[in-house]
């Protein structure tokens, strides 16, 4: 399937890339474009937009996107739960809230830096993702 948002990637975008293909849809494709394009090219290529104004899988109630897609999709994972609160405070500026997301959301901007293509800076960054949650795996496992 493919899915689509706004070009310039940072922590949402990485973020809900990531928990797409590791969790919904291994075989999915992302597609980058301006914001004012994204419901041309969703109409056009059928692909379902997300982390986008307006979208279904965007921002709501103060969660980010990668929150609301966890819950549209009934993911349960007591650590992506934990993932899912860190990248909520990075991406909305709640960087005091968790002791991880400032540091977040500091590797997002140096990725940005580093991979100003958003295919590329995704692949680079997949990684990171892998890496925190399996640290989130290992702090739900000490709290049981």
């Amino acid at each position: 399937m493919k899915w689509i948002t706004r070009s310039h990637v940072h922590v949402d975008r990485v973020a809900c890339p990531w928990l797409i293909k590791r969790f919904i849809d291994c075989e999915a494709e992302f597609l980058f474009v301006p914001v004012g394009q994204i419901e041309k090219v969703s109409r056009e290529t059928g692909a379902l937009a997300f982390d986008a104004p307006g979208v279904e899988l965007g921002h709501h109630d103060g969660d980010c996107s990668f929150q609301t897609i966890v819950k549209v999709y009934g993911l349960k994972d007591p650590a992506l739960l934990l993932l899912a609160g860190i990248v909520g405070c990075a991406d909305t500026d709640r960087l005091a809230d968790h002791p991880v997301a400032a540091g977040l959301e500091a590797i997002a901007v140096g990725f940005s830096l580093r991979y100003p293509d958003d295919s590329v800076n995704l692949e680079k960054q997949f990684e990171v993702y892998d890496s925190l949650y399996a640290w989130c795996r290992l702090e739900v496992a000490k709290r049981k």
